[in-house]
C-alpha cells in the first residue's frame, strides 16, 4: 500500500504540468493536441495492444471500450478548459471530481444521502459558486467557456474513473492506459489537418506531453489505484492543484483571484471530506 500511495503523490506532481504544456501548444487546435495526448500512449504501448500471450480483448473489453469513449470527451473537454481560462480556475474546478465521484457512487449503490454527506455536497456548490461569481456569465466569455468545461471534464473523469476501476483486476495497468486512450487515438486524428502552422518545437512537445501526461502519469495512478480505494486515490491527487497553481504562477506569472482561492479552497475542501466518509450500504 506505501508505494501506491507514493505513485499517486508523483503522479500528482507530475500532472501539475498539464497546463503549462497544453498553454506552450495553443497554436495547435485542442483535437490535435488531444491526438497527441491519446495517440502516443497507443503507439508506446503498442506491444500491449497485439500481445497474444495477455490478449487485449477479454473479460468486459466492451465496458472498457465504452469508458475510452467517454475519455474522448472528457479530454476534449479538459483541454478546452486550460485553452480559455487560467490553469487556476480549469485545476480547481476540474478537482471537483471526487465530488463527482461520491455522486456516481451513491447513485449507483442506491445509498440514502447523510446530513453530513450533503453538508459537504453543499460545500462543494458553495465553492464552484464563489469560483464563477466574479464571471459575466455568457458563452462569449472565455473564461467562462474554460470553466463550464472543466466542471464537464470533471464530472466524465469521475464516470470513467469508477468504471476503469471495475475491471482493474482483470488488466494490466499498461491494458488500462491502452484502453482509456484507444478511441481517442483514432477519432483525433483528422485534427490534424487542420495545423498548418505548427513548428517542429510544438509537435516535439506534443510528443512529450503524450508520453508523460498519457503514459508516465497514467502508470502511476492506475498502480495506486489498483491497490487504493478510489477515494483515497483522489484525495491524494490533490496535490496536483497546489502543483499546478504554483507553475502557473512561476512559469507564466497568472494571477489568482480571491474568488478563485475562496471557492477553490471550499472545492478542495470538501472533496476532502467526501473521500473521508465511508457510507454504508443502503
Amino acid at each position: 500500500m506505501g508505494k501506491a500511495v507514493y505513485a499517486v503523490v508523483l503522479c500528482a506532481l507530475i500532472a501539475g504540468s498539464n497546463g503549462i504544456l497544453i498553454k506552450y501548444m495553443t497554436t495547435l487546435n485542442t483535437g490535435a493536441i488531444a491526438f497527441f495526448r491519446t495517440m502516443v500512449p497507443v503507439v508506446f504501448l503498442a506491444p500491449v495492444l497485439f500481445s497474444k500471450k495477455h490478449p487485449l480483448f477479454t473479460g468486459n473489453y466492451k465496458k472498457m471500450l465504452l469508458a475510452s469513449a467517454i475519455n474522448v470527451v472528457r479530454i476534449y473537454l479538459y483541454l478546452v478548459a486550460f485553452i480559455f481560462t487560467s490553469i487556476g480556475n480549469a485545476v480547481v474546478l476540474f478537482y471537483s471530481w471526487p465530488i463527482f465521484v461520491f455522486v456516481l457512487e451513491t447513485l449507483h449503490h442506491s445509498r440514502p444521502l447523510k446530513a453530513r454527506q450533503a453538508g459537504v455536497l453543499l460545500i462543494a456548490f458553495a465553492g464552484l459558486v464563489i469560483t464563477y461569481s466574479d464571471k459575466n456569465f455568457s458563452f462569449e466569455n472565455a473564461d467562462v467557456i474554460g470553466m463550464v468545461a472543466a466542471v464537464l471534464s470533471a464530472i466524465t473523469y469521475a464516470l470513467t474513473v469508477l468504471m476503469f476501476k471495475s475491471e482493474s483486476h482483470n488488466y494490466s495497468k499498461e491494458q488500462t492506459i491502452v484502453f482509456q486512450n484507444l478511441v481517442g487515438a483514432f477519432f483525433f486524428i483528422p485534427f490534424l489537418f487542420f495545423v498548418p502552422d505548427a513548428t517542429l518545437d510544438q509537435l516535439g512537445v506534443g510528443i512529450f506531453y503524450g508520453f508523460l501526461i498519457g503514459i508516465i502519469v497514467f502508470k502511476l495512478f492506475f498502480y495506486g489505484l489498483k491497490h487504493l480505494e478510489a477515494s483515497t486515490a483522489s484525495s491524494l491527487m490533490y496535490l496536483e492543484v497546489v502543483s499546478a497553481m504554483v507553475l502557473g504562477y512561476i512559469i507564466l506569472e497568472e494571477e489568482l483571484t480571491l474568488n478563485t482561492v475562496l471557492g477553490g479552497a471550499l472545492i478542495i475542501i470538501s472533496s476532502y471530506l467526501i473521500t473521508r466518509i465511508k457510507p454504508k450500504n443502503g
